[in-house]
């Protein structure tokens, strides 16, 4: 059986599904639907299930624990800079390109779409502006371990979309991300780029382990791990 996904406002939800969520807003003329998941199989229905509004998919990137559910969709929002990713999964569907600084209008319910290079090419985040929430996909997290290691990977662009953030946590309040804990506070993304920085000096020390058939270093920053490339 799917999982269900859970209400955390009237017109918000978010479903939990095996270590990643993904999330659905409703305004008053149609929904979005934030990433597909990993394992659900109909991710589409399950969100018409909770509203009778026209449902939309954005994508934040194409990992495959945010795509698994596309096949839900004939279209799907991500940045086309991810679609080569994407594409080499096998996933169908139609691209609508989406760039930094554009807007969706759910309907009284403006979401400004934020891209945020480093973890993917075409990472994105989506800010729910008069809720003041930043849904951040993968580039945020705490007590959790994000993924830094691959030929699509990017620590110096993920440096900089940190920075870029920090210069607008004045317009949201929380930090909803894709894995780990939730929510999280502004504060985080300055801590997480000052580790970021710290590990490109040399100056915090690297476990090296193997995962998905890599080699790779884990850098733990105390609130999270990062995990990279050897140096």
């Amino acid at each position: 059986m799917d999982p269900q996904f859970i209400q955390m406002y009237p017109d918000t939800w978010r479903l939990e599904d095996g270590g990643v969520r993904f999330f659905l807003l409703a305004g008053k003329e149609k929904a979005l639907l934030i990433d597909s998941g990993m394992t659900v199989s109909d991710p589409g229905s399950l969100a018409a299930s909770l509203t009778s509004l026209p449902v939309f998919l954005l994508n934040t990137h194409s990992d495959m624990d945010h795509v698994g559910g596309n096949a839900s969709f004939a279209a799907f929002y991500m940045h086309p800079a991810d679609e080569e990713g994407y594409r080499r999964s096998g996933k169908g569907g139609r691209l609508i390109p989406i760039r930094d600084g554009d807007e969706l209008d759910l309907g009284n319910r403006k979401l400004k779409l934020i891209h945020l290079p480093g973890h993917t090419p075409g990472s994105m985040a989506v800010l729910d502006v008069k809720r003041r929430v930043l849904i951040s996909g993968d580039p945020i997290q705490a007590h959790g371990r994000i993924f830094m290691f691959g030929q699509h990977r990017n620590m110096q662009d993920y440096i900089m979309s940190l920075k870029k953030l920090e210069k607008m946590t004045g317009d949201f309040d929380e930090i909803w991300p894709s894995h780990a804990d939730l929510p999280l506070s502004p504060d985080i993304i300055g801590k997480l780029r000052e580790g970021a920085e710290s590990i490109l000096a040399g100056k915090v020390p690297g476990r090296a382990e193997t995962m998905h058939g890599h080699h790779i270093v884990a850098y733990d920053l105390g609130f999270t791990v990062l995990l990279c490339d050897p140096t």
